[in-house]
């Protein structure tokens, strides 16, 4: 089934997506709480315990799909609840709902950042001299694999794998979740935009329950990759830079 996807970048991918996606969903529930609302806090969703997050088919299952068919994870938690009529009176209820929804892939944009500038520089200090330093920077995104067949000892090959696995999945999250279908957070910022008169049409739209077997449709024919590209490509011309200028290129 996974004949060409070793068991350490299986178990890197999945320390790594336990770890983004406690911090996408206890930022939607720190959003919340922000905006006044504590029913998340209340919930105990307002924590990095991947525990309090998981959800057997969008952390377990769909991930697993993803690697079947797609050849990357992908994922989500359990949703965080919240109670519109508790939000704070500063902003229009949709207003601070599309800020809550927002909050998760952006906690990912962060992540991504943060974990390329201490990979970068994890690379900048292994290395001695440049062209050396480009091979690893490299295979930091190439996976375990490829680092270990480059004769590093276990803590580096952790060290980098988890790093660029980190990079690589933060932005494919904040891409997938910023997709504006169903009850992906794009459709929850969506939401903040369109006139009042639209918003019943549009739940009802973007919750109907036939919303997952059409995402994995979707990744099973590939549509999924084309759908995540943009922004994907978007954050790359933001980190790229970063990365040059920490390996001194």
């Amino acid at each position: 089934m996974f004949s060409h996807t070793s068991i350490p970048t299986v178990l890197i991918s999945f320390v790594a997506l336990l770890f983004s996606l406690s911090v996408h969903e206890a930022s939607h529930a720190t959003a919340a709480y922000l905006l006044d609302d504590d029913t998340a806090a209340r919930m105990g969703r307002m924590t990095l315990n991947p525990l309090a997050h998981i959800d057997p088919i969008g952390t377990v299952l769909f991930p697993l799909l993803g690697l079947l068919f797609g050849g990357f994870f992908i994922g989500w938690a359990k949703p965080v609840m919240f109670n519109p009529a508790r939000l704070t009176r500063r902003f229009q209820m949709k207003i601070s709902s599309a800020m809550i929804a927002l909050a998760g892939p952006l906690s990912n944009i962060i992540l991504a950042i943060l974990f390329m500038a201490g990979t970068t520089l994890a690379v900048r200090l292994m290395a001695p001299n440049m062209q050396h330093r480009v091979d690893l920077y490299l295979a930091a995104f190439s996976g375990p694999d490829t680092l270990m067949s480059m004769g590093l000892d276990t803590g580096q090959v952790v060290l980098l794998g988890m790093g660029g696995a980190l990079v690589r999945l933060n932005m494919l999250l904040a891409a997938f979740n910023l997709i504006p279908l169903g009850p992906l957070d794009g459709a929850g910022v969506l939401g903040g935009f369109l006139p009042d008169r639209l918003q019943y049409r549009y739940n009802n739209f973007r919750y109907n329950r036939f919303w997952f077997i059409g995402l994995m449709l979707l990744m099973y024919i590939g549509v999924l990759r084309w759908l995540l590209l943009p922004t994907f490509l978007l954050m790359q011309a933001v980190l790229n830079p970063i990365a040059r200028i920490i390996l001194g290129a």
